[in-house]
C-alpha cells in the first residue's frame, strides 16, 4: 500500500487540497488537527498559538450568542410595536362608545395576545350604589380610589407613572371574572380621563408569568394608554 493511501485517501486529499475552506471553516476538525499537533510535539511544550485560537473561538461563541439574542430581541421589539399598531387601528374605528365597547368585547385579546382585559371606571360616592359590577364583561365601575389601591397593594407606586408590569399568585375575580384563577402576570395602565373626572384603569391578563414582568420596557404600552385614554375622554366629553 502506498504511503498516501496509508496515511490519507487520494479522494480525501485532492479534496482538502481543492477546498481548503471546508476544513478551516469547520470548528471540529481544526480543533481535532490542534490537539493532534499539540499530542505529536509532546507535553513538555506550550502551543501559544494554539492557546490563543482557544481564546479566540471562546469569544467568537460570546460574540454569535449576543448576535443571537440581539437579533431575537430586535424581532420581537418588531412584533411587539406591530401589535400595538394594529391595537390603535381598531381603536379608531368605532363611531359610538357602544361600538368601541363591541371593539373591547371582541378580537382585541387577541391582537394584543393576551388573556383578559378589563376597563376599570370609578364612580363617586353618591353614584356607587347606583353602579353595576357587570362581572364577566369588560366594562367596570368601582368606588372612587379602588384604582391607586389597586396598583400599590399597599407598597409605594409612583404617580407619574401610567404602566405597571407584575406578577400575580391571585387575580381578583372582580376585575377578571371566571378567567381569574389561570391568570399569573398582568399589566396595569392608569388612564387619566381628563379634567375634573376620575381616573381609569385598563388591566391586561396573561396566564403566561413571564409576560408581564418588572424587568420589561414600558415605552411601547405608555404610548397605547395615552391613544386609549384620549379615546376615552372623546366618549365622555
Amino acid at each position: 500500500m502506498s504511503s498516501i493511501n496509508a496515511g490519507l485517501e487520494e479522494s480525501l486529499r485532492k479534496k482538502i487540497i481543492d477546498e481548503p475552506q471546508m476544513v478551516l471553516d469547520d470548528p471540529n476538525v481544526m480543533r481535532a488537527l490542534v490537539a493532534g499537533n499539540e499530542r505529536s510535539m509532546g507535553s513538555n511544550i506550550v502551543d501559544m498559538r494554539g492557546l490563543a485560537m482557544e481564546r479566540l473561538e471562546t469569544r467568537l461563541d460570546r460574540l454569535e450568542d449576543t448576535h443571537r439574542s440581539v437579533i431575537a430581541a430586535a424581532y420581537e421589539n418588531l412584533a411587539g410595536t406591530n401589535q400595538i399598531h394594529r391595537a390603535v387601528l381598531r381603536l379608531l374605528d368605532p363611531e359610538s362608545f357602544a361600538g368601541f365597547m363591541e371593539v373591547l368585547r371582541g378580537d382585541f385579546c387577541d391582537i394584543l395576545r393576551i388573556d383578559a382585559m378589563a376597563l376599570i371606571l370609578e364612580t363617586t360616592q353618591e353614584e356607587a350604589g347606583a353602579a353595576v359590577e357587570r362581572v364577566g364583561d369588560v366594562l367596570k365601575f368601582t368606588e372612587a380610589g379602588f384604582i391607586d389601591g389597586y396598583l400599590s397593594q399597599g407598597r409605594s407606586f409612583g404617580g407619574e407613572r401610567s404602566v405597571l408590569l407584575r406578577q400575580i399568585d391571585t387575580a381578583p375575580a372582580r376585575i377578571y371574572g371566571e378567567k381569574s384563577a389561570s391568570l399569573r402576570s398582568e399589566a396595569c395602565l392608569k388612564l387619566d380621563l381628563g379634567s375634573g373626572r376620575l381616573p381609569g384603569l385598563l388591566v391586561l391578563g396573561a396566564e403566561d408569568p413571564g409576560q408581564f414582568t418588572p424587568q420589561h420596557g414600558t415605552d411601547l404600552l405608555s404610548f397605547f394608554a395615552g391613544v386609549f385614554e384620549r379615546s376615552m375622554r372623546r366618549w365622555l366629553s
